[in-house]
């Protein structure tokens, strides 16, 4: 399944570059957002003790004094999720020395098959400066709570499944607090503006 994945790939990064999927639906969290909402009083974000694509043990607190931009989403997306990945990381090229501000994470929805090797086979694909995050279903719920993620398992024939969830890119502070967040939608010229602005 990697093999074919990793062959879409630059179609993907292509497609990137005009722009993303549709959100997904049954979402119901952060309604009717546009390419970019600013805002400070919405109660999103908290700490979490989860695991990196090398094993490592990573917690909310290695990236205090740094930018976090989040997304969760499942290595076994079809689209959403590997062009919205590639969206992030078209616009971290866009920032210069500046992306050194910012740490892109990318915390699975799916820890049952994400597991840290198969994140960082996946996540290869972005670049070296993407951090994976997975860990139990115990660990991710909440993480998934703190950031008002919606993720639904959806049974599929023949036994597997996906995952309807909302796709949502959260830019949080050096001090983990919320700054602004966009959706999947967004390209990378007026992420990496909005991005360059917020630093």
């Amino acid at each position: 399944m990697f093999k074919t994945k990793e062959a879409l790939i630059p179609y993907l990064l292509l497609a990137a570059c005009v722009a993303g999927g549709a959100l997904w639906h049954e979402s119901d969290i952060l309604p009717q957002l546009g390419h970019t909402i600013v805002s400070g009083q919405i109660a999103v974000g908290g700490p979490y003790a989860l695991t990196d694509q090398d094993g490592r043990p990573r917690s909310s607190t290695d990236f205090r004094g740094k930018f976090q931009l989040i997304y969760f989403g499942y290595t076994f997306c079809p689209d959403v999720c590997p062009t919205t990945l590639a969206i992030m990381a078209a616009a971290m090229d866009k920032l210069g020395t500046a992306q050194n501000r910012i740490v892109p994470i990318f915390i699975t929805i799916d820890p049952a098959r994400d597991n840290p090797e198969v994140l960082k086979k996946y996540l290869a694909a972005f670049g070296p400066r993407f951090v994976g995050l997975t860990g139990t279903p115990d660990q991710i719920a909440p993480v998934e709570k703190e950031y008002r993620v919606f993720a639904k398992k959806q049974p599929l024939q023949g036994g597997t499944y996906s995952m309807d969830h909302s796709s949502v890119i959260y830019l949080m502070g050096p001090d983990s607090k919320l700054v602004s967040f966009y959706d999947e939608a967004a390209s990378p010229d007026d992420l990496a503006k909005s991005l360059r602005e917020k630093l």
